[in-house]
């Protein structure tokens, strides 16, 4: 034992940073609830061409719903999902509203289309936007637009105050 000689412990050197792990489970799983966000199970009343669409949030006060279907509110942005298929259009437009809440943007416009080249099945995307947007909690309302904005063709969207 007498050739041991005592080990001294050398601390790493702490001044260096580490770089930030990638979360990629996460960022698969957020991938796939943009993918899944939306149901594709129709309500039973369908829409024609020229029907208008309306929601509006419980507590949502009258004047700002009256202001929404007048076209008072600034667009702040625009989605166009002419010629788009139904699982494309889902992609985008989730992908669209994530973009909008991110940003702050209060009011868009989204144009489904009035479904005049869909044949005798009607407005497809026109059903399926109205069916997807009250299944998002950051949507507040949405109506069908004045005449200058596409008209029936096209909703405003009003989100959610950014917190």
């Amino acid at each position: 034992m007498g050739d041991i000689k005592r080990y001294r412990h050398q601390k790493a050197d702490s001044s260096k940073e580490k770089p930030a792990p990638i979360p990629q489970k996460t960022l698969d799983d957020e991938k796939q609830v943009l993918i899944d966000m939306f149901s594709d199970e129709f309500s039973p009343e369908e829409k024609s061409a020229g029907d208008s669409l309306l929601f509006i949030r419980p507590g949502l006060q009258h004047s700002v719903v009256r202001k929404l279907k007048r076209g008072q509110f600034r667009i702040e942005a625009e989605l166009d999902l002419h010629g788009l298929t139904i699982n494309a259009a889902r992609l985008q437009l989730s992908q669209f509203l994530n973009d909008c809440a991110e940003q702050g943007i209060r009011c868009i416009l989204i144009i489904h289309g009035k479904g005049k080249r869909s044949g005798g099945q009607g407005p497809v995307l026109k059903q399926k936007v109205n069916h997807w947007l009250p299944q998002r909690d950051d949507i507040m309302a949405y109506c069908s637009t004045i005449p200058a904005h596409g008209g029936t063709g096209a909703i405003y969207v009003l989100l959610k105050r950014k917190k």
